[in-house]
């Protein structure tokens, strides 16, 4: 049997992973700088990730929601805690498609209402109901089309208006920050216009931190750049589980739960619970969001020096790089020259860099080294 072949493979065969190093099949060494989709937060094969999870192996991995699972609650007062949403309700599923499935049934649920809004850019995964808000058409099977889904430009709130006062809409979801769409920042006025267009209109506003949540960006989730503004929804994933398959929904204590509304075989397992909570305890106990807000904003100072990119764009370490060409080959000769992996979004001329939050500052200065040598040529 041979694999179905959807990805587009860089020629490398990685077997060991510490920290922010890689290394393959024939000993070579790799900065990553990319943590696999954002998904490596504290680091790769951290001590106290991996003793969390062979101690949780020693007694039970996994069984289903239909018992007490005693670490579920461990995990959420800890979340609460960490993030400062001590009120939301959390939902455990598997990943950030799953979460933004979740979000979307809730907005529907609580509105009786069939439509969304989403924007231009906008990635919210491959599942059903998530790629139907998702900005790429190559995606999107005759099953998933949905007339009543739209996808509306970026920071516009008047377009936004227009489609919520027709009265069919349940719900808006926007990224913190766009990840795919190339590390597009929403500013403050559009995400608290949006919080109050959905007031007014009866619908809910579904914050996706899929992508920039867990300590990433500087703030615990991105929108916490912006003061005052509470989602109703917010969903998350990626670099909640170190890699580890988690995902969680949370939601405001305006929603009422009810046995049978939601449910799932895997979310929120002794195992994947486990692993989360490790995540959580090392992004408290080694101040990784502090350090990620630091070495973020002398990363952007410093890659701003170079000429030949044009503009850079994000929070912490959640960098969107555009270049004066295309960056395709750019990531391809830091790969097999330079050994750092990168990388990209849907603009062509994009770099994104999504390292683990424990990079130290002279593995991104190498970074720094490396494309500036490139770009020189």
């Amino acid at each position: 049997m041979k694999l179905f072949d959807v990805y587009p493979l860089i020629p490398i065969t990685i077997q060991k992973a510490e920290g922010c190093k890689l290394w393959d099949d024939q000993g070579r060494e790799y900065l990553d700088l990319y943590g696999g989709h954002a998904v490596i937060s504290i680091g790769h094969t951290h001590p106290h990730f991996v003793e969390r999870i062979k101690d949780q192996l020693d007694s039970i991995a996994f069984y289903s929601n239909s018992v007490q699972i005693p670490i579920q609650k461990e995990y959420a007062n800890k979340l609460g805690e960490l993030s400062c949403l001590h009120n939301y309700q959390l939902f455990f599923c598997n990943s950030g498609a799953e979460a933004n499935e979740n979000a979307i049934k809730m907005a529907s649920f609580a509105t009786g209402k069939p439509g969304f809004i989403a924007f231009k850019g906008a990635f919210h995964g491959r599942t059903s109901g998530a790629v139907a808000l998702t900005d790429n058409p190559k995606i999107i099977a005759p099953s998933n089309a949905r007339s009543d889904f739209h996808i509306l430009p970026f920071g516009d709130l008047e377009e936004t208006e227009k489609a919520l006062s027709h009265g069919q809409i349940a719900g808006v979801i926007i990224e913190g920050i766009q990840g795919v769409g190339g590390i597009q920042v929403p500013d403050a006025e559009f995400l608290l216009g949006l919080e109050k267009l959905c007031k007014k209109y009866g619908a809910k506003l579904i914050l996706d931190e899929v992508q920039s949540g867990f300590s990433r960006t500087g703030r615990f989730f991105a929108h916490q750049w912006v003061d005052g503004l509470m989602p109703d929804l917010i969903t998350m994933a990626k670099g909640m589980g170190n890699g580890f398959p988690i995902g969680g929904l949370l939601i405001s204590p305006d929603f009422e739960a009810s046995y049978g509304l939601l449910g799932t075989t895997f979310g929120g397992n002794h195992l994947a619970c486990a692993a989360g909570l490790a995540v959580l305890e090392v992004l408290e106990k080694e101040k990784l969001q502090e350090r990620a807000n630091e070495l973020g904003e002398r990363l952007i100072s410093e890659l701003r020096t170079i000429p030949q990119i044009q503009e850079v764009r994000g929070k912490g370490l959640m960098i969107g790089i555009d270049l004066d060409r295309e960056a395709g080959p750019v990531r391809s000769e830091l790969v097999n020259k330079y050994q750092i992996f990168t990388g990209s979004a849907a603009k062509k001329q994009t770099i994104r860099l999504l390292p683990p939050l424990s990079v130290e500052w002279n593995q991104l200065n190498s970074f720094i080294t490396a494309i500036r040598e490139i770009l020189a040529k």
